[in-house]
């Protein structure tokens, strides 16, 4: 019998007047509620290192605009101290935020995983008779580990970068607001892009997960000992072979989609990004050529500056929502195994039995 021959279990069909997406979404964060004060911590460091970085620029442009033009040795020496002890205290912050949000991130799994052993420890005999044992595995193993990633990093990730963003468009604005305008110009382009590519890596997440989990499940049944003996015995060992090197044959094929789905799209924004500081230098040659108002060498190199520095963020974002709407796959899998109904229940308050004897 090959393993193929079995009948898997299959998730019920969802509920067309089911929200979605939403109502996913705050399950998934209801997850993190346990650890929020430490949430609350990474919170306050992420801010506090994008406070610390965005002043870099405002010292940068004293020392062009003032410092080094007037020859004030002094001040010169004090604004190069401030860039390199702002330069430590980012990166103290850094390491301290990632050492807690991959501790929260860690503890979220290890809840996850706890929670479906516990949820299919109470699932009936039926349910396992129906559930190839690979298939069961993939979702403790492939699902939860694929989310790792997100997990552990999405949430500092995300806060870090909304408020790196916010701070430095408010710094740009300060310098100057005509060219914070240029530079923000195409930026719901690039998010409209990226919701695109996500929606498009989540469906390819899905497919590749149930390929790794038919994978796990042929590899359980037909390399366990009973298979083995089984398929030498009726002679089956090259079918066998060719039907595993089939189904790894389409999980290259989903890996290499799951890969290249939106690549050249993001790369666009990539090249446009790397480009705006050329535009920017133009806008300014502009605006001087046409009698409007001189900027500074200073701001100019301060506002690319800080130009380079939201853009940074700016496309972290936008990989950090492609990764999450890729997540939501996973999620969903693993959702599908704790909503799962159980036949039988414990009583809420179970009968004592008296002194038994015998």
């Amino acid at each position: 019998m090959s393993p193929h021959d079995r009948s898997a279990w299959t998730p019920p069909p969802r509920d067309p007047g089911e929200p979605k997406e939403p109502a996913q979404v705050r399950r998934i964060l209801r997850l993190f509620r346990p650890y929020r004060a430490r949430l609350a911590l990474v919170g306050l460091l992420v801010a506090a290192a994008s406070l610390v970085s965005v002043a870099s620029p405002f010292l940068l442009r004293e020392i062009l605009d003032v410092a080094i033009p007037q020859g004030r040795t002094g001040l010169l020496s004090l604004l190069a101290l401030g860039m390199i002890v702002t330069a430590v205290l980012t990166g103290v912050f850094g390491v301290l935020q990632t050492l807690i949000s991959t501790t929260v991130g860690q503890r979220v799994m290890h809840d996850l995983r706890t929670a479906v052993y516990e949820q299919l420890q109470r699932m009936p005999l039926a349910f396992f008779t129906r559930t190839r044992t690979g298939e069961v595995q993939s979702r403790i193993a492939n699902d939860i580990g694929g989310m790792q990633a997100t997990v552990t990093s999405t949430a500092t990730s995300l806060v870090s970068n909304l408020t790196a963003v916010v701070a430095t468009v408010v710094a740009m604005l300060a310098l100057d607001w005509r060219l914070t305008l240029v530079s923000l110009l195409l930026l719901p382009v690039f998010v409209w892009i990226s919701r695109r590519v996500g929606r498009e890596r989540k469906r390819i997440t899905t497919r590749r997960q149930k390929q790794m989990a038919a994978m796990a499940a042929t590899v359980t049944e037909s390399l366990s000992v009973s298979g083995i003996l089984l398929g030498r015995t009726m002679g089956r060992a090259d079918s066998l072979t060719r039907s595993f090197a089939e189904e790894s044959e389409r999980l290259v094929d989903l890996e290499v989609r799951s890969s290249m789905a939106g690549r050249w799209r993001m790369s666009t924004i990539g090249i446009v990004m790397a480009a705006m500081p050329a535009l920017i230098y133009w806008a300014a040659g502009l605006a001087v050529g046409s009698g409007g108002t001189a900027i500074s060498l200073g701001t100019l190199v301060a506002f690319v500056s800080l130009q380079q520095g939201l853009f940074r963020p700016a496309v972290s974002l936008l990989s950090t929502g492609v990764q999450m709407q890729t997540s939501l796959a996973l999620f969903q899998r693993i959702f599908e195994y704790l909503d799962l109904p159980v036949d039988i229940t414990e009583p809420a308050e179970p009968v004592r039995l008296p002194e038994v004897r015998g």
